[in-house]
């Protein structure tokens, strides 16, 4: 079946509907999303509220435009983990419209346009996370720090008024709420690599954990549990047997046999491999984002070359392109490339006969003899006959 996302053809679905298996993907990223809501606020959980909402209205809204079940089609709840994946990889306190723009685009163009559930040859949510990101880069790049560095704690009420409006009634803004923070006002380890990096900082100074580093350590150490609450979400997903290991294990292979080589190198300006896979949206990416089978390769040895060719595009993202987390990037790219992974890796069917090109016969060419002299060899008693029939 690759008629719904996360559906591998070669994993019996009989006993589970799509409705159950978007259910059971969802229940997959409540450890990573209590972890993020634990860390970052508020802020996590409007955003999923919010995303999870606009998907929603968005799907009922194309389904009314092409007038098909409108209640049907969103019991199958892939619009639900569109928004909340999208809800979950966007900053908390994102302005409201942001979150609108991007998952409408999700689900309008990057699904319904090529015909809905099954049909999209990319992953909706991370192309809605891309063009927010183009789009509005500093406002994409700017999360909180964790709670333990802020202080000035939105509540509640003040995290819907910084959604909503952009200010709270005491007249805090976002931005003077992250330039408060205790020592760190980056947006997430990697970030705060590169741009120090960029100051021609060494890694051995950077991640060195001294009473000057004390902030980052602290960012960077929620950043880890994040991970691994995404892991064993993900370790779930494996054990239900709802994605297969291929693509995880080869993503994370592949991260770490490139970032070693890199580190060997100079591992003084090339992060490691625990760095690349515990630091920024590593996890989340690896379980829930490229194992949707309708996106990714399809074959089991498509499966592993699709998996090291996104580990290997992540690192070199990463360590030489713009953006300190290009996970998106990285599986948008090879989702273009996975038709032809495909096609070149698709299995041996046994059994089935060999087709054997025929090589045609010479054919004699047959005399033709005249009519007139056909006519004149018979007799006339033939002719009589021919006329008596």
């Amino acid at each position: 079946m690759k008629n719904s996302p996360l559906i591998n053809s070669e994993i019996s679905t009989e006993t589970r509907s799509t409705n159950q298996l978007m259910i059971l993907v969802c229940a997959g990223l409540i450890p990573g999303a209590i972890t993020q809501f634990y860390f970052f606020g508020w802020g996590i959980l409007i955003n999923l509220i919010l995303c999870s909402s606009f998907a929603i209205s968005a799907e009922a809204l194309v389904l009314k435009i092409r007038s098909r079940s409108i209640l049907a089609t969103l019991k199958d709840n892939s619009a639900l983990l569109t928004g909340l994946l999208l809800g979950l990889a966007i900053p908390p306190l994102l302005p409201w419209w942001m979150s609108f723009i991007g998952v409408y685009f999700a689900i309008i163009f990057a699904k319904h346009l090529y015909g809905g559930l099954g049909y999209n040859p990319f992953n909706p949510a991370m192309i809605g996370y891309v063009l927010l990101l183009i789009s509005f880069p500093l406002a994409m790049t700017n999360w909180l720090p964790t709670q333990e560095l802020l202080i000035l704690k939105p509540n509640l009420i003040q995290s819907i008024e910084l959604t909503f409006l952009g200010v709270t009634n005491e007249l805090n803004n976002i931005a003077l709420i992250r330039t408060m923070a205790d020592g760190f006002t980056m947006a997430t380890p990697l970030d705060h690599i590169r741009t120090s990096l960029s100051q021609g900082f060494m890694l051995s100074e950077i991640l060195e954990p001294s009473e000057q580093n004390s902030s980052f350590s602290i960012n960077s150490l929620s950043w880890i549990w994040v991970n691994v609450a995404y892991l064993v979400g993900g370790i779930y997903l494996l054990f239900l047997k709802i994605i297969r290991w291929h693509i995880p294990v080869s993503i994370i292979a592949s991260m770490i046999i490139v970032s070693t080589i890199l580190s060997i190198i100079d591992d003084q300006i090339y992060l490691s491999a625990s760095d690349h896979l515990f630091y920024g949206a590593s996890m989340i990416g690896v379980f829930f984002i490229a194992t949707d089978p309708v996106s990714a390769s399809t074959t089991q040895k498509g499966r592993l070359i699709f998996g090291a060719l996104i580990g290997f595009t992540l690192i070199m993202i990463r360590t030489f392109g713009s953006y300190p987390d290009a996970f998106a990037f990285a599986v948008i790219l090879l989702n273009i490339a996975s038709p032809t992974i495909d096609h070149y890796f698709r299995p041996k069917v046994y059994g089935t006969k060999t087709t054997v090109k025929q090589i045609p016969e010479k054919q004699t060419p047959v005399k033709q003899i005249p009519i007139k002299q056909i006519q004149e060899n018979k007799s006339d008693d033939d002719f009589k006959g021919l006329n008596n029939e």
